[in-house]
């Protein structure tokens, strides 16, 4: 008889996030004791109970707007390489105890901005690399890799890749562009583009979260993005009966990585509820739908509330959460050696042990 698929068996359940920012999954005590460090002043909230509350209520408004907002506070206290460093490998503790074996964890170094782009990005790693080494250690094996994200609003794009190329033999494994989706263009500055064209760097972009069907396309044919950051307003030009318009056939066909982060888009607005959320009709379609968090302490979710909460909601049966699981593989940027050895040695033999 397979397991019942319900939290206790979820979190046992090997999974992988590929859609995961470090400054929007900090441990509320954390925020508190890096704020006293550093002198930080502003923080709504005294306690680590009450702090958690507040940064879900406040994200929790309809509106991405106020939902960003919340990062104020914690980039606040993440500006020196220490507490960069202690987030991350907090980071790599908190989802390998949460059954992650494998996450992509983005942040955009520009917005650390007491110091250089390297000093960010190399806490971070070391950061990740301690953490892993600790989960490995009390038998949770984690791999993490590291997004580096340039803000669309902003014009250092071309440092940032050059500090992904830089690094991507130490743990960053690609760019991602993140920000306000309207006015800024994912082509905008074509100069970086070309730089992670030139070393076949990686990338994903923030694209169809706020905005639709053209924000998607930009990302494609603009930015040349291999993956979609939310990537859900694709299901505006899915019809009733399933009939896809031009971009999302090719979106389906190409089996570009979504993703997505149902919570999230509920709480910026996108979707009223989980209910009535596209993840399951985009799934059931045949889209290369993963599941993700976002920003953990916003939305006050883990890996596995949220793949329990889809799971819940549209019926899903192991076999469908192995699905997202393997396409979240599959979208990984990973070498092809540690993507086969993954998929064979754990995710597999991981839900084998769940459906039998």
């Amino acid at each position: 008889m397979p397991a019942p698929l319900n939290a206790e068996n979820v979190r046992r359940a090997p999974k992988v996030l590929l859609h995961d920012h470090l400054d929007g999954g900090l441990r509320p005590q954390t925020v508190l004791e890096l704020a006293d460090e550093l002198g930080y002043r502003d923080l709504p909230a005294g306690d680590a109970e009450s702090l958690g509350r507040w940064f879900r209520d406040a994200a929790d408004s309809g509106s991405l707007e106020s939902y960003l907002e919340t990062f104020a506070h914690t980039v606040a206290v993440m500006q020196t390489p220490e507490a960069v460093q202690r987030v991350a490998r907090e980071c790599a503790l908190d989802l390998a105890a949460d059954g992650v074996v494998l996450a992509e964890v983005r942040m955009a170094p520009e917005l650390l901005t007491a110091m250089p782009l390297e000093a960010a990005v190399e806490a971070m790693l070391d950061g990740y690399a301690q953490g892993a080494r600790e989960a490995a250690g009390s038998g949770t094996p984690i791999l993490v890799g590291t997004l580096l994200c340039g803000m669309r609003q902003n014009d250092r794009w071309e440092e940032v890749a050059e500090v992904v190329v830089r690094y991507r033999d130490a743990g960053v494994v690609g760019f991602d562009l993140a920000g306000p989706e309207d006015g800024f263009p994912p082509d905008r500055i074509p100069a970086a583009l070309a730089l992670l064209d030139r070393a076949g760097a990686h990338r994903t972009v923030h694209a169809g979260e706020a905005a639709g069907i053209e924000s998607i396309r930009a990302a494609l044919d603009g930015a040349r993005a291999e993956r979609l950051g939310h990537g859900v307003r694709i299901a505006d030009e899915v019809a009733e009966d399933g009939s896809l318009g031009p971009v999302a056939q090719r979106v389906r066909d190409e089996q570009v990585t979504l993703e997505v982060a149902p919570s999230s888009n509920v709480q910026t607005g996108a979707y009223p509820s989980l209910a009535e959320h596209p993840v399951d009709r985009l799934h059931r379609l045949g889209f290369a739908v993963t599941l993700n968090t976002d920003n953990r302490l916003m939305s006050g979710v883990s890996v596995t509330s949220e793949v329990t909460d889809v799971a819940t909601t549209y019926g899903w049966t192991w076999e469908d959460v192995q699905t997202v699981t393997e396409r979240a593989v599959a979208g990984a940027f990973l070498s092809d050696d540690d993507r086969r050895r993954l998929l064979e040695d754990v995710v597999r033999p991981g839900y084998a042990a769940l459906r039998s």
